[in-house]
């Protein structure tokens, strides 16, 4: 399970809306033709991560030839353009729910370095179903080595009714709930909580989010106290603010923090993949992922919602 403070930097993301109907493919011609000559499409043969599967790569020709590569150099590409380097990739729900997927992929050279991250969500994949997608490596640095491979690093997948929103987009709520990456050091996990009034009405929140704590199969985790402010982990994430009205104008923005330690001792750790929030009593639910490497501590910080700067 990654850690929020250990995650690879996505340097740009691709959304995908997709709206999944048996076998369905999306964005097929989306793959870049390279700055001169056809690309060259090589089949994958990939075992697939939690559902997601690569199935071919996509990699340009710097000029006509008969001879098909099987790689490119970033020397051959145009400084100020797309690498047209691409993948396309399989999502099946072999589950009993409608899910969206957040997918982290990783194109590398033939060392296995990591040239450039990417991310996909895929949305709105029903039980039983398969839609494919395609993700783009992007531009690539002169000096960035081959590309041959891409690798799924990483997958999440949430019930599609309570998937954070689109970014640039506004719920049917007119508030917006996501959750950060994260901060890790010396064992302590801080992850922001961002609440966003994209609405045209002012919204009222008054002391914590409402935390539900879900395993992998989306049910509850018990024994895991939830505590009030952090003073019980760590006195290293500052005083605790004291829980107020927080009254946010269309445009304003709250924030909490979930707080945590890794510690292991005695007994069997806790991983808890799944966070349920809802920004006060009775709100929508959206369901974040900051996956809670809890150790055996059996406990989580959450600070009350203050207004963000700015």
């Amino acid at each position: 399970m990654r850690s929020p403070g250990s995650l690879l930097p996505v340097l740009a993301a691709t959304a995908l809306l997709l709206t999944a109907c048996g076998s369905e493919r999306a964005n097929s011609a989306d793959a870049g033709t390279g700055p001169t000559g056809r690309p060259s499409t090589t089949r994958v043969d990939d075992p697939g991560k939690d559902g997601v599967r690569i199935t071919s790569l996509t990699l340009p020709t710097a000029s006509p030839s008969p001879t098909r590569r099987t790689s490119v150099s970033a020397d051959t590409l145009p400084l100020d353009g797309d690498s047209g380097i691409s993948a396309t990739f399989d999502v099946t729900n072999s589950g009993t729910k409608t899910l969206t997927y957040s997918i982290d992929f990783t194109f590398m050279s033939s060392d296995g370095g990591a040239m450039s991250g990417q991310s996909a969500t895929v949305r709105d994949v029903g039980p039983g179903k398969t839609v494919r997608g395609t993700v783009r490596a992007g531009k690539l640095p002169p000096s960035a080595p081959r590309i041959t491979r891409v690798k799924v690093l990483d997958v999440t997948k949430v019930p599609a009714g309570e998937a954070p929103a689109q970014p640039g987009t506004c719920p049917a709520s007119g508030i917006r709930v996501s959750a950060d990456k994260g901060d890790a050091a010396m064992g302590l996990r801080i992850v922001g909580l961002h609440l966003d009034n994209c609405g045209t009405r002012d919204y009222t929140v008054d002391g914590y989010p409402q935390l539900e704590l879900l395993d992998d199969d989306f049910g509850p985790v018990d024994g895991i106290r939830i505590l009030h402010g952090s003073g019980g982990i760590t006195t290293g994430a500052g005083p605790d603010e004291q829980p107020r009205r927080v009254l946010l104008k269309p445009g304003e923005a709250a924030r909490a923090s979930l707080v945590w330690r890794n510690t292991t001792e005695a007994g069997t750790a806790v991983d808890v993949p799944y966070v349920r929030v809802r920004a006060k009593t009775g709100a929508d639910p959206v369901t974040v992922t900051p996956h809670l490497d809890l150790g055996t501590t059996g406990k989580l910080g959450v600070s009350p919602w203050v207004k963000a700067n700015g």
